[in-house]
Protein backbone atom coordinates (compact mmCIF):
# COMPACT_ATOMS: atom_id res chain seq x y z
CA UNK A 1 0.00 0.00 0.00
CA UNK A 2 1.03 3.57 -0.68
CA UNK A 3 -1.09 5.62 1.71
CA UNK A 4 -1.90 9.31 2.07
CA UNK A 5 -3.40 10.61 5.31
CA UNK A 6 -5.38 13.84 4.98
CA UNK A 7 -5.45 15.73 8.26
CA UNK A 8 -6.45 19.29 9.21
CA UNK A 9 -4.53 21.76 11.36
CA UNK A 10 -7.39 22.49 13.75
CA UNK A 11 -5.90 21.40 17.06
CA UNK A 12 -3.29 18.76 17.74
CA UNK A 13 -5.59 15.75 17.99
CA UNK A 14 -6.12 15.11 14.28
CA UNK A 15 -2.39 15.36 13.59
CA UNK A 16 -1.59 13.08 16.55
CA UNK A 17 -4.09 10.55 15.23
CA UNK A 18 -2.50 10.74 11.78
CA UNK A 19 0.99 10.19 13.21
CA UNK A 20 -0.21 7.18 15.21
CA UNK A 21 -1.59 5.60 12.04
CA UNK A 22 1.56 6.45 10.11
CA UNK A 23 3.76 4.82 12.76
CA UNK A 24 1.93 1.50 12.46
CA UNK A 25 1.90 1.62 8.65
CA UNK A 26 5.65 2.25 8.62
CA UNK A 27 6.21 -0.57 11.12
CA UNK A 28 4.48 -2.86 8.64
CA UNK A 29 6.68 -1.71 5.77
CA UNK A 30 4.01 0.41 4.08
CA UNK A 31 4.60 3.86 2.61
CA UNK A 32 2.48 6.41 4.45
CA UNK A 33 2.53 10.22 4.15
CA UNK A 34 0.57 12.95 5.96
CA UNK A 35 -0.57 16.28 4.56
CA UNK A 36 -2.99 19.07 5.44
CA UNK A 37 -6.13 18.72 3.33
CA UNK A 38 -7.16 22.38 3.45
CA UNK A 39 -4.02 23.47 1.59
CA UNK A 40 -5.61 22.07 -1.57
CA UNK A 41 -8.35 24.66 -1.19
CA UNK A 42 -6.08 27.53 -0.14
CA UNK A 43 -2.95 27.94 1.92
CA UNK A 44 -4.37 31.14 3.38
CA UNK A 45 -7.60 29.35 4.32
CA UNK A 46 -5.60 26.61 6.05
CA UNK A 47 -3.63 29.12 8.12
CA UNK A 48 -6.78 31.09 8.93
CA UNK A 49 -8.65 27.97 10.06
CA UNK A 50 -5.73 26.92 12.25
CA UNK A 51 -5.53 30.38 13.84
CA UNK A 52 -9.29 30.65 14.22
CA UNK A 53 -9.62 27.24 15.87
CA UNK A 54 -6.83 27.98 18.34
CA UNK A 55 -8.28 31.41 19.15
CA UNK A 56 -11.77 30.04 19.74
CA UNK A 57 -10.56 27.19 21.94
CA UNK A 58 -8.38 29.42 24.12
CA UNK A 59 -10.43 32.59 24.36
CA UNK A 60 -14.04 32.11 23.20
CA UNK A 61 -14.96 28.42 23.66
CA UNK A 62 -18.61 29.47 23.83
CA UNK A 63 -18.40 30.30 20.12
CA UNK A 64 -17.16 26.79 19.30
CA UNK A 65 -19.90 25.32 21.50
CA UNK A 66 -22.52 27.38 19.65
CA UNK A 67 -21.15 26.57 16.19
CA UNK A 68 -20.95 22.83 16.83
CA UNK A 69 -24.45 22.78 18.28
CA UNK A 70 -25.75 24.62 15.22
CA UNK A 71 -24.09 22.08 12.93
CA UNK A 72 -25.66 19.21 14.87
CA UNK A 73 -29.13 20.75 14.67
CA UNK A 74 -28.80 21.61 10.97
CA UNK A 75 -26.74 18.73 9.58
CA UNK A 76 -27.78 19.64 6.04
CA UNK A 77 -25.28 22.50 6.17
CA UNK A 78 -22.48 19.91 5.97
CA UNK A 79 -23.98 17.90 3.10
CA UNK A 80 -23.56 18.05 -0.66
CA UNK A 81 -24.52 21.35 -2.32
CA UNK A 82 -24.36 23.24 1.00
CA UNK A 83 -22.14 26.34 1.16
CA UNK A 84 -19.66 24.81 3.62
CA UNK A 85 -19.41 21.67 1.48
CA UNK A 86 -18.78 23.73 -1.65
CA UNK A 87 -16.06 25.76 0.07
CA UNK A 88 -14.23 22.73 1.42
CA UNK A 89 -14.58 20.76 -1.80
CA UNK A 90 -13.11 23.54 -3.95
CA UNK A 91 -9.71 21.85 -3.86
CA UNK A 92 -10.90 18.56 -5.36
CA UNK A 93 -8.96 18.97 -8.60
CA UNK A 94 -5.73 19.89 -6.78
CA UNK A 95 -6.14 16.91 -4.46
CA UNK A 96 -6.65 14.58 -7.41
CA UNK A 97 -3.40 15.80 -8.97
CA UNK A 98 -1.52 15.31 -5.69
CA UNK A 99 -2.82 11.75 -5.28
CA UNK A 100 -1.98 10.85 -8.88
CA UNK A 101 1.51 12.37 -8.76
CA UNK A 102 2.25 10.58 -5.49
CA UNK A 103 1.02 7.24 -6.78
CA UNK A 104 -1.21 6.72 -3.74
CA UNK A 105 -3.66 3.83 -3.72
CA UNK A 106 -5.11 4.42 -0.24
CA UNK A 107 -6.37 7.66 1.32
CA UNK A 108 -7.34 8.05 4.99
CA UNK A 109 -9.13 11.11 6.40
CA UNK A 110 -8.76 12.01 10.08
CA UNK A 111 -10.99 15.10 9.96
CA UNK A 112 -14.50 15.72 8.67
CA UNK A 113 -13.25 18.53 6.43
CA UNK A 114 -10.73 16.29 4.68
CA UNK A 115 -13.40 13.60 4.24
CA UNK A 116 -15.69 16.12 2.55
CA UNK A 117 -12.88 17.17 0.22
CA UNK A 118 -12.02 13.56 -0.66
CA UNK A 119 -15.68 12.67 -1.20
CA UNK A 120 -16.09 15.58 -3.60
CA UNK A 121 -13.00 14.49 -5.51
CA UNK A 122 -14.42 10.97 -5.85
CA UNK A 123 -17.77 12.42 -6.89
CA UNK A 124 -16.14 14.38 -9.70
CA UNK A 125 -13.43 11.85 -10.56
CA UNK A 126 -14.23 8.25 -9.56
CA UNK A 127 -10.96 6.48 -8.86
CA UNK A 128 -9.75 3.02 -7.87
CA UNK A 129 -8.66 4.00 -4.37
CA UNK A 130 -9.13 2.50 -0.95
CA UNK A 131 -10.64 5.30 1.12
CA UNK A 132 -11.50 5.70 4.79
CA UNK A 133 -12.61 8.13 7.47
CA UNK A 134 -11.34 7.83 11.05
CA UNK A 135 -13.53 9.38 13.76
CA UNK A 136 -11.51 11.10 16.48
CA UNK A 137 -14.35 11.77 18.93
CA UNK A 138 -16.87 9.48 20.61
CA UNK A 139 -19.74 10.59 18.41
CA UNK A 140 -20.74 10.84 14.76
CA UNK A 141 -19.81 14.47 14.15
CA UNK A 142 -21.73 16.61 11.64
CA UNK A 143 -20.45 15.87 8.15
CA UNK A 144 -18.83 12.55 9.09
CA UNK A 145 -21.39 10.57 7.11
CA UNK A 146 -20.08 11.70 3.73
CA UNK A 147 -20.76 9.35 0.85
CA UNK A 148 -18.31 7.59 -1.47
CA UNK A 149 -15.79 6.33 1.13
CA UNK A 150 -15.08 2.63 1.62
CA UNK A 151 -14.65 2.38 5.39
CA UNK A 152 -15.62 4.40 8.46
CA UNK A 153 -13.53 3.58 11.53
CA UNK A 154 -15.39 4.39 14.74
CA UNK A 155 -14.21 4.62 18.37
CA UNK A 156 -16.40 2.03 20.09
CA UNK A 157 -19.06 -0.58 19.40
CA UNK A 158 -21.64 1.25 21.50
CA UNK A 159 -21.62 4.04 18.89
CA UNK A 160 -22.54 1.76 15.98
CA UNK A 161 -26.23 2.70 15.96
CA UNK A 162 -25.38 6.42 16.02
CA UNK A 163 -23.25 6.13 12.88
CA UNK A 164 -25.83 3.89 11.16
CA UNK A 165 -28.54 6.46 11.97
CA UNK A 166 -26.59 9.04 9.96
CA UNK A 167 -26.84 6.84 6.87
CA UNK A 168 -23.52 5.00 6.91
CA UNK A 169 -24.05 1.40 5.71
CA UNK A 170 -23.30 -1.14 8.42
CA UNK A 171 -20.96 -3.11 6.19
CA UNK A 172 -18.76 -0.03 5.77
CA UNK A 173 -18.31 0.55 9.51
CA UNK A 174 -15.36 -0.94 11.39
CA UNK A 175 -14.94 -0.62 15.15
CA UNK A 176 -11.27 0.26 15.62
CA UNK A 177 -11.00 2.70 18.52
CA UNK A 178 -9.25 6.06 18.14
CA UNK A 179 -5.60 5.77 17.04
CA UNK A 180 -3.01 6.91 19.58
CA UNK A 181 0.74 6.31 19.60
CA UNK A 182 1.81 2.70 20.33
CA UNK A 183 3.66 3.88 23.44
CA UNK A 184 0.31 4.40 25.18
CA UNK A 185 -0.54 0.71 24.91
CA UNK A 186 2.34 -0.36 27.16
CA UNK A 187 2.68 0.54 30.82
CA UNK A 188 5.71 0.74 33.08
CA UNK A 189 5.59 0.33 36.84
CA UNK A 190 4.28 3.49 38.47
CA UNK A 191 7.19 3.77 40.90
CA UNK A 192 9.73 3.66 38.07
CA UNK A 193 7.68 6.14 36.03
CA UNK A 194 7.54 8.55 38.95
CA UNK A 195 11.29 8.39 39.31
CA UNK A 196 11.67 9.06 35.57
CA UNK A 197 9.54 12.23 35.68
CA UNK A 198 10.87 13.56 39.00
CA UNK A 199 7.98 12.71 41.32
CA UNK A 200 8.43 11.08 44.72
CA UNK A 201 7.46 7.40 44.72
CA UNK A 202 5.72 7.91 48.08
CA UNK A 203 3.44 10.65 46.77
CA UNK A 204 0.15 10.53 44.89
CA UNK A 205 0.52 12.21 41.51
CA UNK A 206 -2.13 14.28 39.72
CA UNK A 207 -1.53 15.09 36.04
CA UNK A 208 -3.38 18.14 34.68
CA UNK A 209 -3.60 19.14 31.01
CA UNK A 210 -6.04 20.65 28.55
CA UNK A 211 -5.02 19.58 25.06
CA UNK A 212 -2.20 20.85 22.87
CA UNK A 213 -3.55 24.43 23.04
CA UNK A 214 -4.22 24.18 26.78
CA UNK A 215 -7.50 26.03 27.13
CA UNK A 216 -9.78 26.06 30.14
CA UNK A 217 -9.60 27.35 33.75
CA UNK A 218 -6.15 25.98 34.53
CA UNK A 219 -4.95 28.98 36.53
CA UNK A 220 -7.95 28.84 38.82
CA UNK A 221 -7.68 25.07 39.16
CA UNK A 222 -3.97 25.33 39.96
CA UNK A 223 -4.65 27.82 42.73
CA UNK A 224 -7.47 25.71 44.18
CA UNK A 225 -5.47 22.49 44.03
CA UNK A 226 -2.45 24.17 45.58
CA UNK A 227 -4.62 25.17 48.54
CA UNK A 228 -6.08 21.67 48.99
CA UNK A 229 -3.07 19.40 48.36
CA UNK A 230 -1.36 17.91 51.38
CA UNK A 231 2.25 16.81 51.77
CA UNK A 232 1.56 13.41 50.20
CA UNK A 233 0.51 14.83 46.80
CA UNK A 234 2.22 16.28 43.75
CA UNK A 235 0.78 18.01 40.69
CA UNK A 236 2.21 18.20 37.17
CA UNK A 237 0.64 20.65 34.73
CA UNK A 238 1.30 20.31 30.97
CA UNK A 239 0.69 23.60 29.14
CA UNK A 240 1.29 22.33 25.59
CA UNK A 241 1.92 25.14 23.13
CA UNK A 242 0.41 27.79 25.42
CA UNK A 243 3.57 29.61 26.47
CA UNK A 244 1.64 32.51 28.00
CA UNK A 245 -0.12 30.11 30.36
CA UNK A 246 3.14 28.35 31.22
CA UNK A 247 4.80 31.61 32.25
CA UNK A 248 1.76 32.64 34.27
CA UNK A 249 1.62 29.31 36.12
CA UNK A 250 5.34 29.40 36.85
CA UNK A 251 4.83 32.73 38.63
CA UNK A 252 1.72 31.49 40.41
CA UNK A 253 3.43 28.36 41.75
CA UNK A 254 6.85 29.83 42.56
CA UNK A 255 8.11 28.35 45.81
CA UNK A 256 5.83 25.30 45.61
CA UNK A 257 8.09 22.30 44.86
CA UNK A 258 5.15 19.90 44.80
CA UNK A 259 3.74 21.59 41.64
CA UNK A 260 5.61 21.03 38.37
CA UNK A 261 4.94 23.24 35.32
CA UNK A 262 5.76 21.89 31.84
CA UNK A 263 5.37 23.32 28.36
CA UNK A 264 5.10 21.01 25.38
CA UNK A 265 6.26 17.52 26.38
CA UNK A 266 7.40 14.44 24.50
CA UNK A 267 7.02 12.03 27.43
CA UNK A 268 3.26 12.13 27.97
CA UNK A 269 3.16 8.33 28.10
CA UNK A 270 5.60 8.34 31.05
CA UNK A 271 3.71 11.14 32.78
CA UNK A 272 0.51 9.10 32.52
CA UNK A 273 2.27 6.00 33.85
CA UNK A 274 3.44 8.02 36.85
CA UNK A 275 0.01 9.46 37.71
CA UNK A 276 -2.84 8.07 39.77
CA UNK A 277 -5.31 10.52 38.23
CA UNK A 278 -5.62 12.83 35.21
CA UNK A 279 -7.49 16.15 35.21
CA UNK A 280 -8.15 17.12 31.59
CA UNK A 281 -10.62 18.44 29.09
CA UNK A 282 -12.25 15.55 27.20
CA UNK A 283 -10.48 15.70 23.86
CA UNK A 284 -10.85 12.53 21.84
CA UNK A 285 -7.12 11.81 21.72
CA UNK A 286 -6.34 12.79 25.32
CA UNK A 287 -9.09 10.64 26.77
CA UNK A 288 -8.15 7.70 24.57
CA UNK A 289 -4.50 7.96 25.62
CA UNK A 290 -5.56 7.94 29.26
CA UNK A 291 -7.92 5.03 28.64
CA UNK A 292 -5.14 3.02 26.99
CA UNK A 293 -3.05 3.65 30.11
CA UNK A 294 -6.05 2.72 32.34
CA UNK A 295 -5.66 6.17 33.95
CA UNK A 296 -8.81 7.45 35.70
CA UNK A 297 -9.94 10.93 34.70
CA UNK A 298 -11.64 14.00 36.11
CA UNK A 299 -13.02 15.82 33.07
CA UNK A 300 -13.30 19.58 32.57
CA UNK A 301 -16.16 20.71 30.32
CA UNK A 302 -14.05 23.53 28.89
CA UNK A 303 -15.19 23.62 25.27
CA UNK A 304 -18.20 21.28 24.89
CA UNK A 305 -19.24 20.60 21.28
CA UNK A 306 -17.86 17.21 20.25
CA UNK A 307 -15.96 17.04 23.53
CA UNK A 308 -19.23 16.93 25.46
CA UNK A 309 -19.91 13.59 23.77
CA UNK A 310 -16.47 12.36 24.85
CA UNK A 311 -17.19 13.47 28.42
CA UNK A 312 -20.53 11.65 28.44
CA UNK A 313 -18.94 8.51 27.01
CA UNK A 314 -16.23 8.20 29.65
CA UNK A 315 -18.42 9.25 32.57
CA UNK A 316 -20.98 6.75 31.31
CA UNK A 317 -18.49 3.90 31.17
CA UNK A 318 -17.31 4.67 34.73
CA UNK A 319 -13.74 5.60 33.90
CA UNK A 320 -14.19 9.32 34.56
CA UNK A 321 -16.09 11.79 36.71
CA UNK A 322 -16.88 15.47 36.31
CA UNK A 323 -18.31 18.47 38.14
CA UNK A 324 -19.96 21.76 37.21
CA UNK A 325 -17.42 24.24 38.62
CA UNK A 326 -13.72 24.53 39.31
CA UNK A 327 -14.01 24.27 43.09
CA UNK A 328 -15.93 21.02 42.80
CA UNK A 329 -13.44 19.69 40.22
CA UNK A 330 -10.53 20.41 42.56
CA UNK A 331 -12.36 18.76 45.47
CA UNK A 332 -13.08 15.69 43.32
CA UNK A 333 -9.39 15.32 42.51
CA UNK A 334 -8.30 15.53 46.14
CA UNK A 335 -10.99 13.08 47.26
CA UNK A 336 -10.03 10.57 44.57
CA UNK A 337 -6.31 10.79 45.35
CA UNK A 338 -7.24 9.76 48.89
CA UNK A 339 -9.36 6.84 47.65
CA UNK A 340 -7.17 4.17 45.99
CA UNK A 341 -10.07 1.68 45.83
CA UNK A 342 -12.21 4.06 43.81
CA UNK A 343 -9.30 4.83 41.48
CA UNK A 344 -8.71 1.10 40.97
CA UNK A 345 -12.40 0.59 40.15
CA UNK A 346 -12.33 3.43 37.61
CA UNK A 347 -9.15 2.05 36.05
CA UNK A 348 -10.82 -1.33 35.61
CA UNK A 349 -13.76 0.31 33.82
CA UNK A 350 -11.36 1.69 31.21
CA UNK A 351 -10.03 -1.75 30.33
CA UNK A 352 -12.74 -2.40 27.75
CA UNK A 353 -12.37 0.90 25.85
CA UNK A 354 -9.08 0.22 24.03
CA UNK A 355 -8.43 -3.48 23.69
CA UNK A 356 -5.76 -3.21 20.96
CA UNK A 357 -4.04 -0.41 19.01
CA UNK A 358 -6.63 1.17 16.72
CA UNK A 359 -4.06 1.88 14.01
CA UNK A 360 -3.37 -1.85 13.73
CA UNK A 361 -7.06 -2.48 13.05
CA UNK A 362 -7.06 0.26 10.41
CA UNK A 363 -3.94 -1.09 8.71
CA UNK A 364 -5.20 -4.69 8.60
CA UNK A 365 -8.68 -3.70 7.42
CA UNK A 366 -7.42 -1.55 4.56
CA UNK A 367 -4.67 -3.99 3.63
CA UNK A 368 -7.26 -6.75 3.20
CA UNK A 369 -9.82 -4.54 1.46
CA UNK A 370 -10.22 -5.49 -2.24
CA UNK A 371 -9.02 -2.79 -4.63
CA UNK A 372 -11.57 -0.83 -6.61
Amino acid sequence: MRTLILTCNTGGGHNSCSKAIQEIFHANGAQCDITDAIQFVSGKLSRFMSWGHTTMYRYVPELFRWGYGLAEKHSGRMQEDAAVYKLLSAGAEQLRGYICSGGYDTVICTHVFSAILLAQMLREHPAELKTAFVATDYTCSPGAAVRYLDRYFIPHGTLLAEFEAQGIPTDKIAVSGIPVAPSFYSRQEREAAKQAVGVSAEHSHLLMMCGSMCCGPLEELTELLGQRMDGTMELTIVCGTNEKLRRSLEKLTAGKPSIHICGFVSNMDALMDSAELCLTKPGGLSTTEAAAKRLPMVLIDAVAGCEEHNLNFFVGCGGAVTADDTAALAELCIDLLRDPKQLAAMSEKLAGVTERPAAEVIFETLRDLPEG
